[in-house]
């Protein structure tokens, strides 16, 4: 139930994308430099829709995280670009190729690999605070990197540079959400409230949601999407492993096919991103449908 709810959350990340990519169509650059670009998206109606998918996906997230290990469910939102890429061929006119198309499929079969081979289990519900303050030192180090990094080049680049940075914060967020529902299942909301990751969560979740809409500014939505799916449950399984001690099955060749599994779905990822750059100045995209109106 766990895995079914992971994909359908999946499933709105990926519209709720697409429609917020439609609705930033044709409002200029989305950036930080421009901070009433971000505002300007409050009135698109196509952006508003895609963000109340957004909020239906997270809680879909919310209650596979409390019922399954991290290790597995973020792993299944890779599945995220998987419909994103017909989504934005219908929707936004995203151009998509032969290359995107077998690494949707590699992406698929990775991933059920990892799923089954795997079996990741044990781990216990929160780790010690020293141990998260470390884990949210490297983050945000690699995400200020990512963002430097995200001002130069091409909109491809922008698009997937970003998008990384973003997908680094949702993979904290998802984590730190993980010992939060487990206070709420023991204490209540109350008790969750009395401590600070919940706190933390929400913040990067916050974080990443804003440098997502930047990514998506930027009208590239298959390496936007791609580096967010890959960085995002890539995160989440090095902390279910090293801080909540989650472990995969055993005998040893199952950690390592369950491993390969993990890599080729993460390769098949990046292989669409990195099919959209390389196709950037080669091949026109199709007339973008125009943004709809303002509110």
């Amino acid at each position: 139930m766990a895995a079914t709810l992971a994909l359908v959350a999946a499933a709105c990340f990926a519209l709720a994308a697409t429609l917020q990519q439609k609705g930033a169509l044709g409002l200029g650059g989305i950036s930080f430099a421009h901070p009433a670009s971000l505002f300007r998206l409050l009135r698109q109606y196509w952006w508003l829709a895609g963000t109340a998918v957004l909020f239906v996906g997270y809680a879909f997230q919310a209650v596979a995280l409390d019922h399954g290990r991290l290790s597995v469910i973020q792993p299944l939102l890779v599945t995220t670009i998987v419909f994103a890429l017909p989504l934005g061929y219908f929707i936004t006119a995203q151009h998509v190729g032969r290359r995107e198309v077998i690494g949707a499929i590699v992406v698929v079969i990775g991933l059920a690999v990892f799923t089954v081979v795997g079996d990741p289990a044990g781990g216990r519900d929160n780790a010690p605070n020293d141990q998260w303050a470390i884990a949210i030192a490297v983050v945000i180090v690699l995400v200020g990197v990512l963002m430097v990094l995200g001002g130069r080049g091409t909109l491809e680049r922008k698009g997937g540079t970003y998008g990384a940075a973003a997908g680094l914060l949702y993979g904290l967020s998802a984590s730190l959400w993980k010992p939060s529902a487990d206070m709420i299942d023991a204490g209540g909301v109350s008790a969750a409230f009395s401590h600070w990751e919940i706190y933390a969560c929400g913040l990067a979740g916050i974080a990443a949601f804003v440098v997502q809409q930047v990514s998506l500014g930027t009208g590239r939505l298959a390496p936007s999407v791609a580096t967010t799916s890959v960085l995002n449950p890539v995160l989440s399984v090095c902390i279910g492993i090293v801080l909540l001690e989650e472990t995969l099955s055993l005998p040893v060749w199952h950690k390592v096919v369950a491993w390969a599994g993990l890599s080729l779905a993460m390769w098949g990822a990046i292989s669409i991103s990195l099919e959209r750059e390389g196709d950037a100045g080669a091949e026109p995209a199709r007339e973008p449908t125009p943004a709809a109106p303002a509110v």
